[in-house]
């Protein structure tokens, strides 16, 4: 899924126009008597301290928007206006209020204050050649002291004024300054690594995204702060510290944005709404160390699925759990708002412990056996029924809801899990939190099995372009001992299984000519039975007698028996279902094959050919 990205919001007030740029503004009457900002967004709010100048695309539009504030007007991209007036930001919740527009060009040579800069007169706000309309506002602030392509962009501009347009007086006199300290790359970590990675310009797209990416990290997890009301704080403490600090002086607003392009159904780009919301707090500690330790004791089936877990449950904090409208259960203590779909039915499978004995009907319409009603299940009774905890003197059903609690303590804990693994990241770790804080430790879930997605022929499936099957269509064009089959070589693991319909065709032969087989060796068999000091053959099924001792060739083929039908077990204690296809059928009917033709002389022997078509057969 696409998350929120947040972002701080710097206001750069406009100081002094451009000669372009004033025209611009002062054909447009409602900005008369305006402060002016250009919004640039940052997700380092803790680099203010190094701002030399901002960044506007040249070939960008940009529009002049009405604030909360009567009389502030932001400089933005119209996509950033739009998230911004769900976000308390514009006059009327959802509303966008546009005064006009100004073109990146036309701003270029302004003169900008820049909060909490060490440049007090201000800065220029100057071309950059990769600013998105796509992704923040369409302003960049620059600290070229820690951001590689900040650096490079204002180096070049320094080299070539000429060329990129502009005076050379808004650059020659900005240098870097000193922000924060790292010890791979001190003071001064983009002109360090701009010079290590030999970046020679902006251009080199490919350099400046490893420099970028070193940067952040390096500063991010080890920097201190070399300036600033919070100099010799590590930069993972002063980071919000500075936000809020920025937030408060109203020299900057939250904001936030898709992380990515989201459209929905009605073909409208979606933005991040600020909204009232109900949060579940995963990130407790004493709440995550007992899920962790429900974790450690199940069984995943794979280090893969293992690993997912341990690393959503690293990180998961708060998460937004309710939405305004949709199908689901009402909050109990907000019945404004329903659970959102991951949220809700973590638990659920303790449900079907007992619903055999609450209802006949899958609606619920039929009252079950124990004449109990959806009324007389009040909290209490659940309290009771699934965590044990003491009935209100004198309950009505109090025998009923015995018989309910001693149903629910026979089936419970679940046994495994079986889910797809898009569910991992959110609804599975869900369901072992919400196990860990309302069961004890003897309820917890004891296992998840995790699959991917099914393709059909190597091809995701899609009625659009016409490669579909359902299960019911599968089963009559295959039927459903292939249709099986095929489904279990499918594939075993996390990766997407590949239903393949060539394979289902063969197996269709491979059952046919099992059964034909088999039809032929248990007449030989029969007749064995009569005459066992005799060989006995019927068409290609030939036996030796049944008195006969084992040869080295029967215990051969009886140790081998033995061991495919135990890693056919193994397989499908472990739900691995392609290896038991693998070992209990394929390498199953080839050990047949290889006793078969090594045995063709003296015959196989009877009791061994029935020992393998007994376990052939409990292997299917």
């Amino acid at each position: 899924g696409v998350n929120p990205q947040e972002y701080t919001g710097i206001k750069l007030e406009i100081l002094e126009w451009s000669e372009h740029g004033s025209q611009t503004a002062s054909a447009i009457p409602e900005l008369a008597g305006k402060r002016i900002f250009l919004v640039a967004a940052t997700l380092r709010p803790e680099t203010m301290y190094g701002q030399t100048n901002c960044f506007v695309g040249t070939k960008l539009e940009y529009g002049f928007y009405l604030s909360n504030k009567a009389d502030e007007v932001f400089v933005v991209s119209e996509r950033a206006a739009r998230n911004m007036a769900f976000q308390e930001l514009s006059p009327e919740n959802g509303k966008v209020v546009k005064l006009g527009t100004i073109s990146g060009q036309a701003i270029i040579g302004s003169k900008v204050n820049a909060p909490l800069s060490e440049y007090k007169g201000g800065v220029y706000v100057l071309p950059m050649e990769n600013v998105l309309a796509t992704k923040g506002t369409g302003v960049v602030t620059s600290v070229p002291s820690d951001s590689p392509d900040d650096y490079a962009a204002l180096r070049d501009l320094k080299k070539k004024p000429e060329y990129y347009g502009i005076d050379p007086k808004w650059v020659e006199d900005f240098n870097p300054i000193a922000v924060l300290s790292t010890e791979a790359y001190g003071e001064m970590s983009a002109p360090t690594l701009c010079e290590k990675l030999k970046i020679n310009s902006q251009k080199d797209r490919v350099q400046l995204a490893e420099a970028k990416e070193a940067a952040y990290k390096e500063g991010f997890y080890s920097g201190t702060m070399s300036i600033g009301d919070f100099k010799g704080l590590a930069v993972q403490v002063a980071k919000q510290m500075v936000r809020a600090q920025l937030i408060e002086s109203g020299d900057a607003v939250g904001y936030a944005e898709p992380e990515g392009l989201v459209m929905s159904r009605s073909g409208d780009e979606c933005v991040v709404a600020k909204c009232d919301q109900w949060y579940i707090d995963y990130g407790e500690e004493s709440w995550k160390a007992l899920t962790k330790k429900c974790l450690a004791q199940m069984n995943t089936y794979g280090d893969d699925t293992r690993a997912q877990f341990e690393a959503k449950l690293d990180w998961l904090n708060e998460w937004a759990c309710v939405r305004s409208f949709g199908l689901g259960s009402k909050v109990p203590w907000d019945e404004s708002f329903v659970i959102e779909s991951l949220s809700d039915s973590t638990i659920y499978m303790s449900y079907y412990t007992i619903s055999h004995l609450l209802h006949r009907s899958l609606d619920g319409s039929e009252i079950g056996p124990l004449g109990v009603t959806a009324d007389d299940m009040d909290y209490s009774a659940w309290d009771y029924v699934l965590l044990g905890k003491d009935l209100p003197s004198g309950h009505s059903k109090a025998a009923e809801l015995a018989e309910l609690r001693r149903s629910y303590l026979y089936w419970y804990p679940l046994d495994n899990r079986s889910s797809a693994k898009d569910l991992v990241q959110n609804h599975l770790t869900f369901f072992m939190y919400n196990h860990t804080a309302l069961f004890p430790e003897r309820e917890w879930p004891r296992s998840v099995r995790i699959n991917g997605h099914l393709l059909l022929n190597s091809e995701k499936m899609s009625k659009s372009t016409g490669n579909s099957l359902s299960l019911r269509e599968a089963c009559d064009r295959y039927g459903a001992d292939a249709t099986r089959l095929a489904l279990a070589v499918a594939g075993d693991s996390m990766e997407d299984a590949n239903f393949e319909e060539p394979i289902a065709n063969a197996e269709i032969l491979r059952l046919h000519t099992l059964k034909e087989w088999v039809t032929d060796a248990l007449e030989a068999l029969a007749a064995s039975e009569k005459t066992p000091s005799e060989e006995t053959r019927i068409n290609s099924v030939a036996l030796c007698p049944a008195s006969a001792p084992y040869t080295t060739l029967d215990r051969v083929f009886n140790a081998k028996l033995d061991m495919y039908t135990l890693a056919t077990g193994a397989a499908y204690e472990a739900m691995m279902y392609r290896e038991a296809i693998i070992n209990g059928l394929y390498e199953f009917l080839a050990l047949r094959d290889w006793y078969r033709e090594t045995s063709a002389a003296t015959g196989m022997h009877p009791t061994l050919l029935r020992k393998w078509i007994s376990r052939q057969v409990i292997h299917l």
